[in-house]
């Protein structure tokens, strides 16, 4: 029997191949299928799969009755709203910059002018998906400081809303923005420097979190958790970050969701003395030192969210080839299964250590 994807249930077996837009297999016949499955062909917007009128059990698969919505058949990056969302961030971007130059000059923060911001900008997460992983397409060498202040904003508050925060995840994000501010009470020269900092200029950088902490303490509308994230932003787990080297229990959650989120978007933009990384040999890099640095349980949420994103998306591998993501194991979730675009070869990443995902094609 015909059906659509939203009808699909686990257990349900394909009976014919489904083909993507390009031709290539998505999903083989005789497949058996899982909440993944489910996802890959919503994501590739199949309107219907030919199935068994069995499910695997044996028991008889009768479909439920849904109310097809229309189908936006132009690419996520085309959408109404994802234009309007990049026109917003890089507004937001521009706004950002010239009240950070204010700052240098000695001027106070206006959190009014923050609000006003970054609320549009974080109203419109419900709207956008893998566009937000991927927020470092959008930054230069030259401007990547002001990209960051408004990524990490955006991504911390997606992530306090994953992991729960029904009320607060606006809250997280305001203070994400802010945990940057004391970078204009430091020396400008770090902005424009071409090579990498010295052991001094370093030690220097490393105050700006105090630095911010002092410029937001007095404003009454903004909270004691807003204010100690701002402060721990880059304190870690172990004890080995600052600018107190506060430990675990000692650092607010806030601060934990800035901090994952801070790392990912820094080590995957691209910088004046720094190339920018995969977004998946970045999430190997953090999860190495998962216990150390981190919170696991927020750090695996934030991994979680990025790999659903990813399921059907094309990539690049670094021996040059493109491929679609067609699983994600959660016991190797930065290594997926794909599916190669020139010979349809299935390939387990986590088998094939020497092959990674050089990049996201998302277009």
């Amino acid at each position: 029997m015909r059906v659509h994807p939203e009808q699909l249930v686990p257990g349900c077996i394909i009976t014919e191949q489904v083909l993507g837009r390009t031709r290539h297999p998505i999903i083989d016949e005789n497949t058996v299928i899982n909440e993944k499955h489910i996802h890959v062909l919503k994501h590739f917007q199949i309107p219907a799969v030919e199935v068994s009128n069995k499910l695997v059990s044996g028991s008889p698969f009768i479909p439920q009755h849904v109310n097809e919505q229309p189908i936006d058949t132009k690419p996520q990056n085309q959408r109404k709203h994802t234009t309007s969302f990049e026109a917003l961030y890089l507004d937001a971007v521009a706004s950002y910059k010239k009240m950070f130059t204010k700052w240098q000059g000695g001027s106070p923060v206006d959190i009014y002018q923050i609000r006003k911001i970054m609320t549009p900008l974080l109203e419109h997460l419900k709207n956008i998906s893998l566009d937000l992983f991927l927020l470092h397409k959008f930054s230069s060498k030259r401007d990547y400081f002001y990209h960051h202040g408004i990524a990490i904003s955006l991504l911390s508050a997606h992530l306090a809303k994953k992991i729960g925060y029904e009320k607060d995840w606006m809250q997280v994000g305001i203070a994400a923005i802010l945990a940057d501010c004391g970078m204009a009470r430091v020396s400008e020269n770090w902005l424009v420097k071409e090579t990498k900092l010295t052991v001094e200029e370093y030690n220097e950088i490393k105050k700006h979190p105090t630095l911010s902490y002092r410029m937001i303490e007095d404003i009454p509308s903004v909270t004691k958790e807003m204010k100690l994230a701002v402060l721990q932003h880059h304190e870690r787990i172990d004890g080995s970050g600052y600018p107190l080297g506060t430990q675990d229990e000692k650092i607010h959650p806030f601060a934990k969701i800035i901090a994952v989120s801070d790392t990912y978007h820094a080590m995957t933009s691209e910088r004046i003395y720094r190339t920018r990384q995969s977004p998946f040999k970045v999430m190997e890099e953090m999860l190495r030192v998962k216990y150390q640095k981190y919170d696991y349980s927020i750090l695996q949420k934030f991994i979680d969210t990025l790999m659903y994103y990813t399921i059907g998306t094309r990539v690049l591998l670094s021996n040059g080839k493109e491929a679609y993501i067609i699983f994600v194991d959660q016991n190797a979730p930065t290594r997926p299964t794909v599916r190669l675009m020139d010979n349809d070869e299935i390939v387990n990443l986590d088998e094939k250590r020497s092959i990674f995902i050089e990049n996201i094609i998302n277009n």
